[in-house]
């Protein structure tokens, strides 16, 4: 079993659920963004400081495989299994997972780039922060 980076415990508010009871797909996106602030936070980054710096961590491309929905109340934890550092981008590896019986809910890759004053930039900061993870 692969150990996680990261892991961020987080409940479906019944306000993101669709007619049919399931968390509408979008809101599984916002479920990746928290859990990568959170990381971020974790290793010393603030998202807020760091824009007031001119420097943003911009994503460039978002795929989701969705498996099972999650529904009203259920408790999940968001997890970063891998980052990659590829050129300019970043690719980090997320899964969301449904605590009651641990099924495999959504999973996700999603790319982020570094912009600096709105130019895109060599992710030095980053690869600061990440480099025990690469």
């Amino acid at each position: 079993m692969n150990q996680n980076i990261f892991e961020y415990e987080m409940k479906v508010r019944d306000y993101e659920c669709d007619a049919q009871g399931h968390v509408n797909n979008a809101n599984y996106q916002h479920y990746f963004e928290v859990t990568r602030h959170e990381f971020m936070e974790k290793v010393g980054l603030n998202f807020f400081d760091l824009h007031n710096k001119g420097i943003d961590a911009v994503v460039s491309r978002v795929a989701i495989r969705y498996k099972i929905p999650l529904i009203g109340m259920d408790v999940f934890k968001c997890t970063i299994s891998q980052i990659e550092r590829v050129s300019l981008k970043y690719i980090f590896h997320q899964e969301i997972i449904r605590l009651s019986d641990n099924a495999l809910c959504a999973k996700g890759q999603i790319e982020v780039v570094n912009l600096i004053n709105g130019k895109l930039t060599k992710p030095d900061v980053f690869d600061d922060a990440f480099k025990e993870y690469l």
